[in-house]
C-alpha cells in the first residue's frame, strides 16, 4: 500500500488576506488554496507546515487522514467558549486535547490506531470536513456533545476503568446532530456505546431568548466592538458580523447562567451496561428485518413462479435454447431454470409432471456431461 495523507483546512469566522495566502502557498505549490480554504495531498512526502501553528494563526477546523489508521480533526474557537473546568474534565491523552492560547481553544480530536483497514484502504479524506466543521458551531452555542463524544471513543478503545464516572453528565446524548453521528463514525466509537450513552440521557431543553436578555446583552457591548461590527457591515461582511455577535451574544447567555444542577454522573460500567441493552435492540432489529426481507422475497418468488407455471411448455422450450449455446456459463444458467420450473410445480402441487417433462427434456441431453454434473449436483438429476 502506497502512503497517503490528506490535509484540509477551512477559515470560517474570516477570510484569509492576500499576504496569508501567499504565506500559505510557500508551504506548497500543488494545495488547493481559496480565501477560505486549503487543501492538499500526499502520496510521497510530506507536508511542510505545522497544523498546530496554522490552526493558531489562519484557520478554524481542520482535518487530517493518513492511510496508516490515523484520522485528526481540530477546531479553533475563541476562548470564553469553554471554561478550563470543563476543558480538564473532558481531556483525553491521545484522544482529545485541549490547547489554550491568548485567545483561543485549539480542540483535537484523535484516532491514532484504528483496525480498520478496509476503511483506510479505501479512505481519501475528501467529505469530512463538510461533516464536521458544524461542529464548532454546536460549541460556540455550548453544546459539548462532541467533547463527550471524544471520551466514548476512550471508552472504545478500553483506556478507562469500569468503576470511573463519565467526565460531566451531558443532555441529549439519545438524540445526536448529523455532524455528532459523523464525528463518532470519524473516531469509530462503539456505536452500541453510542447508543447506550443516550439511555436515560436529559433532553436538550430547547430556551427562548427573551427581549429583556438582549437588551441586557447590548448595554454590556463595548463601544469599539459595536464600531467594529457596524465597519464589517458596510464593507460588506455581515456574514461575518452575524456569526460573532451571535457566538458572543450565546457565549454570554452560559457564562451568566452559571453552573446548573447536574444529573447524577453515571460510572462505565453501568454505560457499558446500557451498551448491552443497546446492543440487544440493534440485534432484535436486525433480526427483524431480515425476517421481513425473507417474507417480502419469498413473497416475490412465489409470484416469480406462478407465473412461470402458467406456460410450462413456453418455459422448457426456453430452456432448451441456452442448453444449445453449450457454453458452462449456459449450463449454469439452465440448471438454475430447471430449478425454478421445479419449485414452480411444487407450488401447485405437481411434482409428478415435473419428472414426466424432465425425463423427456433429457432424452436428447444426455451427451451433455456438463449438464448432467450440474444437474446432479443440486438433486435435480441422478448421474448414472
Amino acid at each position: 500500500m502506497s502512503e497517503y495523507q490528506y490535509y484540509e483546512f477551512m477559515a470560517i469566522d474570516r477570510p484569509l488576506t492576500l499576504e496569508e495566502t501567499k504565506a500559505l502557498r510557500a508551504l506548497s505549490t500543488r494545495a488547493q488554496i481559496t480565501p477560505v480554504s486549503f487543501i492538499n495531498e500526499y502520496n510521497w512526502g510530506d507536508f511542510k507546515g505545522d497544523p498546530d501553528k496554522l490552526m493558531q494563526r489562519y484557520f478554524d477546523a481542520h482535518v487530517y487522514v493518513a492511510n496508516w489508521m490515523t484520522a485528526i480533526f481540530m477546531v479553533r474557537v475563541p476562548i470564553e467558549t469553554l471554561s478550563r473546568k470543563i476543558a480538564k474534565a473532558m481531556e483525553i491523552n491521545y484522544i482529545l486535547d485541549f490547547k489554550a492560547t491568548k485567545t483561543h481553544w485549539i480542540i483535537t480530536w484523535r484516532l491514532e490506531e484504528s483496525e480498520n483497514y478496509d476503511r483506510f484502504g479505501m479512505e481519501d479524506g475528501r467529505g469530512w470536513m463538510a461533516r464536521l466543521a458544524p461542529l464548532r458551531d454546536e460549541l460556540l452555542r455550548g453544546d459539548i456533545r462532541s467533547l463527550y463524544i471524544g471520551w466514548l471513543a476512550s471508552v472504545t478503545g478500553e483506556m478507562i476503568d469500569d468503576h470511573k464516572k463519565e467526565p460531566l453528565s451531558v443532555s441529549g446524548l439519545g438524540s445526536l446532530t448529523s455532524s455528532q453521528q459523523a464525528l463518532s463514525e470519524f473516531l469509530e466509537v462503539d456505536p452500541d456505546l453510542l447508543k447506550g450513552a443516550g439511555i436515560n440521557s436529559p433532553a436538550v431543553q430547547a430556551e427562548e431568548i427573551s427581549e429583556s436578555e438582549v437588551e441586557d446583552w447590548i448595554d454590556c457591548l463595548p463601544k469599539s466592538e459595536v464600531n467594529t461590527f457596524i465597519k464589517q457591515l458596510l464593507q460588506g461582511k455581515g456574514h461575518q458580523a452575524e456569526r460573532k455577535l451571535k457566538n458572543w451574544f450565546a457565549t454570554w447567555r452560559i457564562n451568566l447562567q452559571g453552573d446548573k444542577p447536574q444529573t447524577p454522573r453515571r460510572t462505565l460500567g453501568e454505560l457499558l451496561k446500557n451498551a448491552k441493552k443497546a446492543e440487544k435492540i440493534r440485534l432484535d432489529l436486525e433480526s427483524l428485518e431480515q425476517m421481513q426481507q425473507e417474507i417480502k422475497r419469498r413473497k416475490e418468488r412465489e409470484v416469480y413462479l406462478k407465473n412461470i407455471s402458467k406456460d410450462f411448455p413456453k418455459i422448457w422450450k426456453s430452456v432448451q435454447q441456452i442448453v444449445k449455446r453449450g457454453s458452462g456459463l449456459a449450463y449454469d444458467e439452465a440448471c438454475r431454470s430447471i430449478l425454478d420450473i421445479s419449485e414452480a410445480y411444487s407450488l401447485i402441487g405437481n411434482s409428478r409432471s415435473f419428472r414426466q417433462e424432465l425425463n423427456k427434456f433429457m432424452t436428447s441431453h444426455m451427451r451433455r456431461r456438463a449438464l448432467i454434473q450440474r444437474l446432479a449436483k443440486v438433486g435435480i438429476w441422478e448421474e448414472k
